[in-house]
């Protein structure tokens, strides 16, 4: 199983929280192209004896290409890669983009998932957020969406300043209704060098409230949970038969290449990650060049990746591969760490048979996987 990321790296406007590479200038989004095709080209021997299972154009805002430049990059893959006739197709796309007839038209594109960045049904989130559509957009797309795919999850982002309790549980009783059957949702973060974390320094912004933020995370977990969704991911709820092929591959720590500026990759044995710079990226593509870095990853990295991917989703961590992969010293090592927070409740050993166990987060840890997960690595 492996997967095939595409990073567009264009968008309308830039979000004030947001610190993906992206560029609001499209001038050279036909040379972006022409480049991103090129690098699928290069790359087509890596994947030689790999089976792509999934396919997720994200960004930057992809929905912004028309539907011939959607196709022509699919046909790209498609003649030069091993697709399987199941593949997961995803477009991430932004409301305002998804007109009627421009759902229509991708309803006609092997693309089968949408990935839609709503993030709040409320005009004044989107406004606090600088986002480029409105609640409108939202629904209006939603409404039409849903005729013509039934693979759709949405973006929402809680822990919003003046965002109240009763305002997300309104988000999630809108969305509840569309009956989509995945939601990924992210808490508000400030990243440096963004608008928001620009806005906070200059007191423009009162700085995020954890407690709320914390409020928030509870209230999301029990409104799905009600609704048939199983959180496989701490930020990720899917309906069964829905959980993302894609991303999943991720956390299982499936092989996957990433085509375009910023874009990473995976192979097991080392991550590698494409320039940041749209120019400089087009300008090594054209010298027939790969503009990556590549790190080996090392054991205690494997090891690591394992703690952190494992502890964020449903299927934890097994001790058994531990043992066989890592060897019976990371094992202990494990268990050693994680003795006090099982003590504290936050993670609990599941057993399911004499020789099988794998360590979870119970409920409560959930919310303090990333900083438990750092915890337990091998420095």
């Amino acid at each position: 199983m492996a997967g095939i990321y595409i990073h567009i790296p264009f968008c309308k406007q830039a979000c004030y929280y947001c610190d993906f590479h992206f560029s609001t200038s499209l001038k050279n989004k036909n040379g972006m192209l022409n480049a991103i095709k090129a690098e699928l080209l290069m790359r087509k021997l890596e994947f030689e004896s790999e089976i792509v299972e999934s396919i997720y154009l994200g960004g930057g805002t992809p929905s912004i290409l028309t539907i011939d430049e959607l196709r022509l990059l699919i046909a790209t893959i498609y003649e030069n890669y091993n697709v399987s006739k199941n593949a997961e197709i995803t477009l991430e796309a932004n409301p305002d983009d998804l007109t009627a007839d421009k759902i229509k038209a991708l309803s006609h594109l092997p693309i089968n998932r949408l990935s839609i960045g709503i993030q709040s049904f409320f005009e004044d989130d989107l406004k606090f957020m600088n986002r480029a559509h409105n609640a409108q957009e939202s629904k209006k797309c939603l409404t039409e969406a849903i005729k013509y795919f039934d693979n759709i999850t949405i973006d929402l982002i809680y822990g919003v300043p003046n965002m109240t309790n009763e305002k997300w549980l309104e988000n999630l009783k809108i969305a509840f209704e569309y009956n989509v059957p995945h939601i990924s949702s992210y808490a508000l973060t400030v990243e440096e060098k963004t608008a928001l974390h620009n806005f906070i320094l200059k007191g423009k912004v009162s700085p995020l409230d954890e407690n709320v933020t914390f409020e928030h995370f509870n209230i999301l977990v029990e409104e799905t949970e009600k609704q048939g969704f199983v959180q496989y991911e701490i930020s990720n709820f899917g309906k069964p038969n829905y959980f993302s092929k894609h991303n999943t591959s991720y956390w299982l720590g499936e092989k996957y290449i990433g085509i375009g500026p910023s874009a990473h990759s995976f192979n097991r044995m080392e991550r590698a990650w494409n320039i940041s710079n749209n120019a400089k990226y087009m300008e090594a593509i054209e010298k027939n060049k790969l503009p990556l870095e590549v790190e080996k990853l090392t054991l205690n990295n494997n090891f690591n990746e394992c703690i952190m991917t494992g502890l964020r989703t449903i299927w934890g961590i097994s001790y058994q591969k531990i043992e066989t992969e890592f060897g019976a010293c990371y094992l202990q090592q494990l268990k050693e760490n994680a003795q006090p927070f099982i003590e504290k409740g936050l993670l609990e050993v599941q057993m399911h048979s004499f020789s099988s166990s794998t360590l979870v987060t119970t409920k409560k840890g959930k919310f303090l996987a990333d900083g438990i997960a750092s915890d337990l690595f091998i420095i």
